[in-house]
């Protein structure tokens, strides 16, 4: 994982940091290095506790638990401009979870003390945390509820709308999202099989197309409906 201080920006795309001026931007890059993660690679996990704030730049991370027995929980999969890590001073631990590198990434790492001491301090950049935190809570929450109570089809497709929102498509074009069946079954919790089976009922029905490890999407509408489905 070699660190890289060359002089590309790490926080310039990220809407948390919008409010700063190009000096504060470039101030706060220098306290932020660069560190890549090949395919597979593991950002932090129980072993490899974390002790920073991580600002991914490029690339794609898994973060997921694993269960009593054993089994890997999806809970998210991350694009270019996530801020995730540990950020205890404002509630937010990861020391349960697991971080994955499932492209080769680019990630900026900035110490939990100058969080604290720039980040936090800065009522401009603390009320964006807090509403982040906020939305990374309720997304979390309805993460549990569909793996407890709502059919396969339902989560399959609340699912692939959330990615395709998180996804950096250009407009007019249909969402696209990276993503295999063995991905999209860890972030269900289902297996391989029925969801594959089930992606394959959406694709005979044109609400989505389906390539190599890619989902695009053709029909939102329909996919929200179904996603809305309770049986």
């Amino acid at each position: 994982m070699p660190i890289d201080n060359g002089s590309f920006s790490c926080l310039s795309e990220v809407d948390l940091f919008s409010d700063l001026s190009p000096d504060e931007i470039e101030a706060m890059d220098r306290m932020a290095p660069s560190r890549s993660y090949s395919l597979g690679e593991m950002v932090f996990s129980q072993s490899q506790p974390v002790t920073a704030l991580f600002i991914l730049k490029k690339g794609r991370i898994r973060i997921f638990r694993v269960t009593e027995d054993g089994k890997a929980l999806t809970m998210a999969i991350l694009e270019p401009g996530a801020v995730f890590g540990e950020m205890m001073m404002v509630g937010q631990r990861m020391y349960d979870n697991y971080a994955e590198a499932i492209d080769d990434v680019e990630i900026c790492l900035m110490n939990t003390a100058d969080v604290e001491r720039y980040l936090i301090a800065d009522p401009r950049i603390a009320i964006r945390i807090s509403r982040h935190l906020g939305e990374q809570v309720v997304r979390l929450e309805e993460r549990l509820t569909d793996l407890a109570l709502r059919p396969l089809q339902s989560r399959v497709c609340s699912t692939l709308l959330r990615l395709a929102e998180s996804a950096r498509t250009p407009r007019f074009t249909h969402p696209t999202i990276r993503l295999s069946h063995d991905q999209l079954a860890g972030l269900l919790g289902a297996t391989r099989e029925s969801t594959s089976k089930t992606m394959s009922e959406l694709a005979s029905r044109g609400i989505i197309r389906q390539g190599r490890a890619r989902v695009v999407i053709l029909d939102a509408d329909a996919l929200g409906q179904l996603a809305r489905q309770s049986s």
